[in-house]
């Protein structure tokens, strides 16, 4: 989880990023919450004095080789070990802070201390200051208990968030995997007006109507039922990958209408009256519409069961369509009729005005 901070004076900046980052550590399932303007890391500033050394003769590029050689180490070559080609690093024993003062600089058979020719100090590295599109941010990093929904944390991030006294051109900003969430989700919801849009041109170019289709198109609402339903049982969260079910099932779950849509046309077609055509219909089309929703359902069962890595990807996906399957072909054989029984009546008295 990831919280911006955007303004202009930094000082201003670090003030909110400082409450921000109070109210998140209140929360129980946000731990390790950090903040990018805290104090730098502590570190030893090493000034070679450039006299000092140009008057023993050493150069200040051989002070540090020589000063990375003794912390760090120095390649001497490579061995292969196991079909690869590895480094060979010399390093002697560790120094810590108090010895620094005391690594030994040789420039030809003269040996001198660091601190002989450098001034060594102590310091505290510089805070970080990041720019996105030219303007300072301050950031809040936290991680997220497991099991716990994302939208939920950033839901009760924004809630305390908003208790902060903001100056002029200050924002507070969830970003970070919340910010991809929701470019997700809005792409996605997009995609399903898109298919439900498609879906009725096809529906109105076959049936040659414009009412008949929106019957058809009843039967999303219908699988929806069952895929909240479904994941409500189990216990399991809605994500990226059940929204994508949810928009299978817009071109999945409306197979069971037009099967008995267009039975009922025909009926109708043949001379039968509209209450006679949808009874025939129904008892007719019943056992096809129960075959072809059972054998889908059956072959997505596996996708369920956690085989596999990915199984936590799969799983949501089946689930959603597995359960609109379930409720859209229940309540198609029930509620289409009904549905078309009103539009059809509807339609008729237009028809006749």
């Amino acid at each position: 989880m990831v919280v911006e901070v955007r303004g202009e004076e930094l000082d201003e900046i670090e003030s909110v990023v400082n409450q921000v980052k109070e109210k998140m550590v209140g929360m129980s399932d946000l731990f390790n919450v950090q903040t990018s303007i805290e104090d730098g890391a502590p570190e030893i500033e090493v000034k070679v004095d450039r006299m000092r050394a140009g008057m023993y003769g050493i150069d200040i590029n051989t002070v540090v080789t020589q000063i990375q050689d003794q912390l760090e180490g120095k390649t001497a070559g490579q061995i292969e070990r196991e079909g690869e080609m590895r480094d060979i690093t010399l390093k002697v024993p560790e120094k810590s802070l108090s010895e620094v003062n005391d690594i030994l600089i040789t420039s030809g058979d003269q040996v001198f201390r660091l601190s002989e020719i450098a001034e060594i100090t102590r310091e505290i590295a510089p805070k970080e200051i990041i720019r996105r599109n030219q303007n300072r941010i301050g950031k809040v990093t936290a991680q997220i208990s497991n099991d716990t929904p994302l939208d939920k944390v950033a839901t009760e991030i924004r809630e305390a968030a908003s208790t902060i006294d903001l100056q002029p051109n200050y924002r507070i900003m969830v970003t970070g995997e919340e910010e991809k969430r929701q470019e997700s989700v809005s792409n996605l919801s997009f995609a399903l007006l898109l298919s439900i849009v498609l879906v009725y041109m096809v529906l109105a170019s076959q049936f040659e109507s414009l009412v008949h289709p929106f019957t058809i198109l009843l039967t999303i609402p219908l699988a929806l039922v069952g895929t909240v339903l479904i994941f409500f049982i189990t216990g399991k969260t809605i994500n990226i990958m059940a929204i994508i079910g949810i928009i299978m099932l817009a071109g999945i779950a409306v197979n069971n209408s037009i099967i008995l849509v267009d039975r009922i046309n025909q009926l109708m077609a043949g001379g039968l009256d509209r209450k006679s055509a949808i009874i025939q219909a129904g008892q007719q089309r019943l056992r096809p519409i129960l075959m072809t929703s059972l054998t889908t359902i059956l072959a997505l069962i596996p996708l369920t069961i956690g085989f596999g890595e990915s199984a936590s990807l799969r799983s949501p996906m089946a689930l959603a369509v597995i359960g609109g399957l379930t409720t859209s072909t229940l309540l198609t054989l029930v509620v289409i009729p009904c549905v078309f029984d009103i539009f059809d009546r509807f339609k008729s008295m237009f028809a006749r005005n």
